[in-house]
């Protein structure tokens, strides 16, 4: 069975964003996601918060070397390239995101494996969590209670 085929999360927040907050490619592509999600669908939480530690042991996810980052849509938690995806094509003019769901999972996965490993050697690592601007900071979940830890 593929440890990251898609999973039920229906309790947690739809467009949920879970993401390594001192990963400073991930923390890019949050800002990417903030600039252009003009319907604010997608609110975050970093693997580093209790929020996001607790949202990580439910899902499967080692929150101190995450291997993926997930993405809440349709009641379903999804990972790797399956996130990626959902989350650009459901950014304003991203639509065509949907057309690389045509490349084989298993390929798609591999670049994205590929780029998640090597991520802090490519892009670099900070020292601390990536701090939204105070117009962003309520799509933050991390202050939130953590959900209930029951692996789903």
């Amino acid at each position: 069975m593929d440890r990251w085929i898609p999973r039920p999360a229906p309790d947690l927040p739809e467009g949920l964003i879970l993401f390594d907050g001192v990963c400073l490619f991930c923390s890019r592509w949050v800002r990417f996601v903030l600039a252009r999600d003009e319907a604010r669908r997608f609110s975050f939480a970093t693997l580093q918060s209790p929020y996001g530690r607790a949202v990580a042991v439910r899902i499967g996810i080692a929150a101190d070397d995450p291997e993926t980052n997930v993405v809440i849509l349709g009641g379903r938690a999804l990972f790797k390239s399956d996130a990626a995806i959902g989350v650009l094509s459901g950014l304003p003019g991203h639509g065509w995101a949907c057309a690389l769901k045509l490349a084989p999972k298993p390929l798609r996965d591999f670049a994205y494996d590929r780029v998640a490993k090597n991520r802090y050697r490519m892009f670099g690592k900070s020292d601390a969590c990536f701090m939204p601007s105070a117009a962003d900071r309520a799509r933050f979940l991390d202050e939130a209670a953590p959900p209930e830890t029951k692996r789903l």
